[in-house]
């Protein structure tokens, strides 16, 4: 019977995740998300509480999946923005959630999150006094900026798309890397 309960509540992240990437949270409807995972809206009430519960749950593991996909190296921190970007284009919902979140829930801080930017944070500003990584800006400012460079090409409007003719996936990810390259040096 357990693993069944952690199978249904699998699949309701699944459906969660891809709803709240098309609609937001506010958007979303818990009787899409349901029949999307084979389940019932009761199901999400047991196991989230409600909607914003099943949001929140499928932003921890969306953080857990970027602070484990992409490991910051301090040697390559243009390395660092280029996998992030990678990601991004791997699994396009997950700018979109950010950005979901950002606007819907910017107050609901992840602790995993707040933890990893903090400790990436310090190794730049370790890497920054052996003077390895250009100390122009403070860490967590530069940090911030790789961060969001990688989100670049998903956050672009499509008139700056159009105009910047880059929809090859390589190329992209080459400016991201030479862009971080410049901000760290």
């Amino acid at each position: 019977m357990e693993r069944d309960a952690e199978a249904t509540r699998r699949r309701l992240i699944a459906a969660g995740r891809a709803e709240f990437a098309a609609h937001g949270l506010n958007g979303s409807r818990v009787d899409r998300i349901a029949a999307a995972a084979r389940s019932n809206k009761a199901q999400i009430y047991h196991y989230f509480g409600n909607k914003a519960g099943l949001f929140d749950a499928v932003w921890n593991e969306l953080v857990e999946q970027i602070v484990t996909g992409v490991q910051v190296d301090v040697d390559d921190l243009p390395g660092f923005a280029a996998g992030l970007s990678d990601l991004y284009a791997e699994y396009p919902d997950i700018p979109r959630i950010i950005t979901w979140q950002r606007l819907e829930r910017g107050d609901a801080l992840n602790e995993l999150g707040v933890a990893e930017v903090r400790s990436r944070s310090a190794a730049i500003a370790a890497a920054q006094a052996r003077g390895l990584v250009s100390d122009r800006f403070e860490p967590e400012v530069l940090f911030a900026l790789l961060v969001h460079l990688a989100m670049l090409w998903a956050a672009a409007n499509p008139e700056v798309l159009a105009v910047v003719g880059l929809a090859d996936r390589e190329r992209r990810r080459e400016t991201v890397r030479r862009i971080a390259a410049a901000l760290a040096e």
